[in-house]
């Protein structure tokens, strides 16, 4: 039997987890301005995704494995230590991006920033506007109606 996903969509308030979790002010002004940056962007408003993570928009995956599941199109996690953004699709596209985004470290699927000013905005928006058109073209996205 297959695993379920630990990382679904919750009722959990966006505001009230970042209030309640997030003890730093510049990462809790940081994240409201990524929660203001990324429903822009995606046209989707923030959702709780698991404990940790906001995100917006959905699609659903599929591997050749026959785990599926759903998970934001784009998303964040304000971690203690720094932001795990979740925006970023490895295309042909996005891949030059990166020199350009700023000081960051790169994870297996996510890019880690400890704040906004360390990294350039109009890049990320790039970014993510590069991963939402991926990720429509690939996968079953509800970002097909907010393109």
């Amino acid at each position: 039997m297959a695993k379920a996903n630990k990382t679904t969509e919750t009722e959990v308030k966006v505001t009230d987890f970042i209030n309640s979790y997030v003890e730093n002010e510049q990462k809790k002004a940081d994240s409201f301005q990524l929660i203001k940056l990324m429903t822009g962007w995606s046209g989707f408003e923030p959702k709780m995704w698991g404990p940790t993570i906001i995100g917006f928009g959905s699609y659903h995956y599929k591997y050749a494995s026959g785990h599926e599941g759903d998970m934001p199109i784009i998303g964040f996690s304000p971690r203690k230590a720094e932001f795990s953004l979740y925006v970023y699709s490895p295309t042909e596209e996005s891949k030059p991006l990166l020199d350009e985004l700023g000081k960051f470290k790169m994870g297996k699927a996510c890019i880690y920033v400890k704040k906004l000013s360390d990294i350039n905005i109009d890049i990320l928006e790039k970014i993510c506007k590069t991963t939402i058109e991926y990720i429509n073209e690939h996968h079953e996205c509800a970002c097909r109606d907010n393109i």
